[in-house]
Order: structure tokens, then C-alpha cells, then sequence
């Protein structure tokens, strides 16, 4: 678990600094993400050349993004933390949000583990 949680904060920290290769050391080649808002799956990515590219496009988003966990849950296989979440939009975006504005909001990432790597994250937000 101790180690689990050290991955983790590896990937939280790297997310905070902007920092993709850091952000995918822990990763399996295959990892699956995908990304759920207001209950639905808006983003899956297959295999970790998705998942870096999107990465490096989200860059462009945001000119400050950070997420705090605020708790950790285990089980045999999977680790759920709750995250505050806090960015500053470097873009404006087609639903309307404005580069400037801030975003501020609660959710829920599941991290599934194979063999000491990352082989599935889903955010929930």
C-alpha cells in the first residue's frame, strides 16, 4: 500500500508540474484511461503513446492546474483518492469557459496496479 501510495503522488506531482515523462514512469505500456464527467465516459485512451500525446496537448489548457489527494482507499488491486482539484484556463474553450477563469472542483481517481505499474487511471469528475 506504502508503495502504491508513493506512485501515486509520483504521478499527482508530475500532473502539478506539467512534467509527462515523470507523469508516466509508473505506467504499463497498455495503460487504459479513460475520463467520466457528470457520469459519463467523454475520453478513452488505449496504450501509453495515447495517453502521452493527449497529455501533451492538455498542456495547452491551463496556465496553473494542481490536484491535492485527500484520501486513499485500498484494495488488492486498485486505489481510489479523492482529489481537489484547481486550474487556470490558458484557452478559451468552444462550451464557452474563458482563458483566466478558474476551475474549481472535487473528484475521483481509480488507479488499478498490475505488477507494480499503473495499468488502468479513471478520473471522475
Amino acid at each position: 500500500m506504502i508503495e502504491r501510495e508513493r506512485i501515486i503522488q509520483n504521478y499527482i506531482e508530475a500532473y502539478n508540474q506539467f512534467n509527462i515523462d515523470k507523469m508516466i514512469a509508473d505506467f504499463d505500456e497498455s495503460i487504459v484511461f479513460e475520463n467520466i464527467q457528470n457520469g459519463e465516459i467523454n475520453l478513452t485512451l488505449s496504450g501509453i503513446k495515447e495517453f502521452t500525446a493527449q497529455a501533451e496537448k492538455a498542456k495547452e489548457y491551463f496556465s496553473t492546474r494542481k490536484q491535492i489527494v485527500t484520501s486513499f482507499i485500498h484494495d488488492e488491486i486498485t486505489a481510489i483518492i479523492d482529489i481537489d482539484y484547481y486550474a487556470v484556463l490558458a484557452i478559451d474553450f468552444p462550451n464557452g469557459l474563458k482563458a483566466g477563469q478558474e476551475l474549481k472542483m472535487r473528484g475521483k481517481s481509480i488507479f488499478q496496479f498490475l505488477d507494480g505499474k499503473i495499468v488502468k487511471l479513471t478520473d471522475m469528475s
